[in-house]
């Protein structure tokens, strides 16, 4: 287990969360690696936005330990602003965008804000924070849509603009909770390549209930069942397995 620690930039051992009595998470075990890319999959009721939960404070564990970067921060001492400020970024899986200002003025404000004691060290001049936005824009595909107001983006365009407001704070952990939810098989595919070009910077943990997006963009599957892992994986092993199949992908 301490090897695992040392080399992990997110550990969860043992980890129990109860509501009234009902145990969402119950001796959950994972690990992300740094630059890693994981899919988190199972049925409803399985303990996945509970698990990001507890990643980023806004729940706390009945018991179990939880730690971020390597090893050297205990996760379960800080609490959700405080675990911003260390580079874990959520995405929820609706887009919460400031839908009246501009594309552009969404990045900035995201730019902007604060990231804890380290934010004036960090902070850049103004020619240095317009490169940044100018290169997060092309990533998310939204360069073309720079000066146009935030309302007038289709649902796709919003998740990508919500995961570039994540980007410009420079997280170590991404967290997206079902990033293609009502996208178009366009606008699917676009962000399966936006993930995936993010992949070698980030470490990022996906929750999804699209298989073929997550065959797409999966190295590694983590099945959750009744809180607990019930396989991991890469995506074919996951499929293949007799319990995966009986309690969430059917036949």
């Amino acid at each position: 287990m301490i090897g695992e620690l040392s080399a992990s930039l997110l550990y969860l051992d043992g980890v129990t969360v109860s509501f009234d009595g009902f145990r969402a998470l119950n001796e959950l075990s994972l690990t992300v690696e740094p630059q890693g890319m994981r899919a988190i999959i199972g049925p409803n009721g399985a303990g996945k936005t509970t698990m990001m939960d507890v990643v980023t404070g806004k729940v706390r564990p009945d018991k179990g330990e939880v730690y971020f970067m390597q090893g050297q921060v205990d996760l379960t001492r800080l609490d959700e602003a405080a675990i911003a400020s260390l580079g874990i970024g959520r995405k929820f899986q609706k887009p919460t965008v400031f839908e009246n200002h501009t594309v552009w003025t969404n990045l900035e404000l995201a730019l902007q804000a604060p990231r804890g004691a380290f934010a004036t060290l960090r902070h850049r001049g103004a020619a240095a924070e317009r490169a940044r936005i100018d290169a997060i824009l092309e990533t998310i595909r939204l360069t073309a849509r720079r000066d146009d107001i935030a309302a007038r983006l289709s649902h796709g365009q919003k998740q990508w603009l919500e995961i570039g407001m994540l980007l410009v704070q420079e997280p170590e952990l991404i967290l997206l909770d079902e990033p293609v939810a009502g996208m178009t098989d366009a606008e699917t595919a676009h962000t399966a390549e936006l993930i995936l070009e993010l992949e070698g910077s980030h470490s990022i943990v996906v929750v999804e209930h699209d298989m073929d997006f997550v065959g797409q963009i999966a190295r590694k599957v983590t099945v959750l069942h009744e809180g607990s892992v019930l396989a991991e994986g890469n995506m074919q092993q996951v499929q293949s397995n007799e319990r995966v199949i009986e309690v969430y992908l059917g036949r």
